[in-house]
């Protein structure tokens, strides 16, 4: 293992943000928007929050940051993305669950342990321009605000 354990959920969270960032760049955007809300699970507490906004420069927002989770399911399904959100699939995680995952990352033990995956994580961001360019411009052009992402990490940590 590449990377301490219980850092790795935080790790791979940091990695996303800095590919979705490269992402929104190409088609213009300006602000990241996620659907984290504060305190649902271990990478979500105010100390991980920060960190993971740490590793990309544009800002980062969170409608459902307050909202619990009967009311974001609520939303959902009146938006209509209820039953996309329930379908089985792995995620990160469920991928790379730590027994013990940290909950008040420190940013610079975190920097360090980015150190150690350097060169897997350079090839990674290499490959971000699998997306052509027509395909990003025309998502901005039609006004589709996110992408449905998944990103394989097995074999980083």
């Amino acid at each position: 293992m590449n990377c301490p354990e219980e850092e790795t959920t935080i790790l791979v969270r940091r990695f996303m943000m800095r590919i979705v960032e490269r992402i929104a760049e190409k088609t213009d955007c300006m602000m990241l928007i996620t659907g984290e809300n504060l305190g649902q699970v271990a990478s979500q507490t105010a100390e991980a929050l920060v960190v993971t906004d740490a590793s990309v420069q544009l800002p980062v927002m969170r409608p459902l940051i307050a909202m619990d989770k009967v009311d974001i399911m609520d939303k959902a399904k009146e938006i209509g993305t209820y039953e996309t959100s329930i379908m089985p699939y792995e995620d990160c995680c469920t991928i790379f669950v730590a027994k013990h995952p940290v909950t008040k990352p420190n940013v610079e033990y975190i920097k360090k342990a980015e150190t150690k995956l350097a060169e897997k994580i350079d090839e990674l961001m290499n490959d971000i321009d699998y997306y052509p360019e027509e395909y990003l411009s025309k998502l901005a052009k039609d006004g589709i605000n996110g992408l449905w992402l998944t990103i394989v990490f097995r074999e980083i940590c």
